[in-house]
């Protein structure tokens, strides 16, 4: 069948592994029918896998015009010869009937049928693919996008002195403060607490430190009481630790960390109108009140027993009551413990909050991203405290239950309502430092490398010793037993004697504070650490105080066993003014509702 083709339209679709290959061949010119299947052929082998989805041709013969057409075309490959074997004129694209290779209708229609089931399944393969990888990279958007959005509520501020965590798996120490600034306040809270030219400065109410391991999954609590006197860094002075947030959040840092030896890796506030949105946010807490207790500085008035609804402001008046008054059997009684009452009450009130937080479903992403929205605008937090921390954090502690969580509070020496002269000013009522009480309750609750000593031998660290009681003898006799423990004692002094009751300090180089601890794990009494200037050259400074007593060396106690393996070069400290790590509630605190308590508010 001979005739010129008008015109052709050829659809040719290859297939491999990745996809599809589609060509549109229009129009072409041939001479005759032949040419255009052996041109067809010929493509076909040109490209692997090639299937002819449709042919269509119009061929004009001299006396009439036909159309030629077909549809899936099973591949041929053309012999070398360029003609078709079993087709006289070489145009039929097959073997010829009755071959070994003749494949009929029937046969062909079931190929057909079996390449186009693969065709569909590579296609949707193809496409699956495709829309997964569409949709990661639409999350892996939506995650970042979010995350800034998130990080962008967030207050942030420059914390140097924040020590660098060695992994993504260390334990980490946040310290927690609550800020007690009135400039923050609305007109109706100044009545309540005080305007910022009544009440000035920013002191830290709260002082907390929590202590979490990812790698074990566990948390504690430490609270350092707000009235603990020590030395305040780049100051020649002593003060109680809240006033170093005067000066600024990095200021308060270096003093835990130079007074106490323990590293703080992330830094959390809240002040008196944050905490309020928070607790608001959260829907108030419910907490059961044993007894009518009131506190006229704090503004907390709880009039009835039983469970009461607080909302911000009340929650507030609760966690700020150091002056609180409690009834009972008629009778209106005043709680002593000032602030080591309320940290106690402080502690109780996170974990009710906590507990009424997890109930809501932490663990859940809408849930989790209701409570980052209500919580994460009212935050300041260091630079360095990132968004990702936070919720890897928030996952991997969520399941903890908030009472299972240790809390405690440093142990400190209380002088009770003795009103503290410190170089000629009076700083009412303070709590010192204690050890080597501190020291074990740092250890057990942050950890033991938060107390961790220098591992040289005591003849490598140079020690000089200077009276800072105006006890007389009390520097020769301090740097005598120091000596016997091995030190290198390179001489004594004098200093000036600040006060009647004076804690010891124990000075230390910058890059000496292994070697402080060293040397402040033989002294017990009131005795703190303080990153300052040395005498005499030495690597570390004992400035003696009021209450100190020296470890004796392990083979002269060992040698009676009714000699006292310490020997007292100060005052002797009286039992009752140690603070213990924990303490019960009393029965006046505030805590938990039991269940099925109904609930007051109003």
């Amino acid at each position: 069948m001979e005739g010129r083709v008008s015109h052709g339209n050829v659809l040719a679709a290859s297939s491999n592994d990745y996809g599809f290959k589609t060509e549109r061949l229009n129009p072409w010119a041939h001479d005759s029918s032949s040419d255009v299947l052996r041109s067809v052929n010929f493509l076909r082998n040109q490209l692997p896998f090639l299937y002819i989805a449709s042919l269509d041709v119009t061929v004009e013969h001299a006396d009439h015009t036909f159309k030629v057409s077909s549809t899936i075309l099973p591949p041929v490959s053309i012999p070398p010869s360029g003609r078709y074997p079993g087709s006289p004129s070489g145009d039929y694209p097959g073997p010829p009937p009755g071959s070994s290779d003749f494949v009929t209708r029937g046969g062909r229609r079931s190929a057909r049928h079996a390449r186009t089931r693969r065709q569909r399944r590579r296609r949707r393969l193809f496409f699956t693919v495709i829309s997964f990888l569409v949709f990661c990279l639409l999350i892996a958007g939506g995650a970042l996008g979010y995350l800034a959005y998130r990080n962008g509520q967030i207050a942030r501020v420059a914390v140097p002195h924040l020590k660098a965590l060695s992994s993504t798996v260390a334990p980490m120490n946040i310290l927690l403060v609550g800020n007690n600034s009135r400039c923050v306040l609305n007109g109706k809270q100044v009545s309540a607490f005080g305007s910022c030219n009544q009440v000035g400065g920013a002191r830290s109410d709260v002082v907390m430190i929590l202590h979490v391991d990812p790698a074990t999954r566990t948390a504690a609590i430490l609270s350092i009481p707000r009235d603990t006197f020590v030395p305040i860094p780049h100051t020649d002075k002593a003060n109680r630790v809240d006033d170093a947030l005067n000066v600024g959040p990095d200021r308060l840092v270096q003093t835990i960390e130079d007074d106490f030896g323990i590293p703080i890796n992330h830094f959390v506030e809240l002040n008196f109108d944050t905490f309020q949105s928070v607790v608001n946010i959260l829907g108030g807490v419910n907490m059961y009140f044993p007894d009518p207790v009131k506190d006229a500085y704090s503004g907390l008035n709880i009039t009835t027993p039983g469970c009461h609804h607080l909302n911000g402001f009340e929650a507030l008046a609760l966690v700020r009551a150091r002056h609180m008054y409690y009834y009972t059997n008629g009778t209106w009684y005043y709680d002593p413990t000032g602030d080591l009452g309320r940290i106690r009450r402080d502690h109780e009130f996170l974990k009710v909050l906590a507990t009424q937080v997890a109930h809501r479903g932490l663990g859940n992403p809408l849930t989790d991203n209701a409570l980052l929205g209500a919580v994460l605008p009212h935050l300041t937090v260091d630079k360095s405290f990132t968004i990702t921390t936070m919720l890897s954090l928030l996952l991997k502690f969520h399941s903890i239950s908030p009472n299972a969580v240790p809390t405690g509070t440093l142990p400190v020496y209380n002088l009770g309502r003795q009103q503290y002269i410190y170089r000629g000013a009076n700083y009412g009522n303070i709590v010192l430092p204690l050890q080597p009480q501190d020291n074990q309750a740092i250890a057990q609750f942050l950890g033991t490398n938060a107390t961790t000593t220098s591992d040289a031998a005591p003849s490598s660290i140079t020690v000089s010793v200077l009276n800072g009681s105006g006890i007389a003898g009390q520097a020769s006799q301090v740097a005598s037993q120091l000596r016997a423990l091995g030190f290198d004692v390179v001489g004594t002094g004098n200093a000036t004697v600040v006060g009647q009751t004076v804690e010891t300090t124990v000075r230390y180089k910058a890059g000496m504070l292994p070697q402080a601890k060293q040397v402040e794990s033989e002294l017990s009494g009131t005795v703190v650490l303080s990153a300052d200037t040395t005498s005499q050259g030495a690597d570390v400074t004992v400035v003696t105080g009021t209450n100190l007593t020296v470890a004796q060396p392990a083979s002269s106690a060992q040698s009676s066993s009714t000699q006292s393996s310490s020997s007292s070069s100060g005052a002797q400290l009286q039992p009752f003014r140690i603070t213990p790590v924990h303490k019960p509630l009393p029965s006046f605190d505030p805590r938990a509702c039991p269940p099925g308590s109904p609930v007051i508010t109003g």
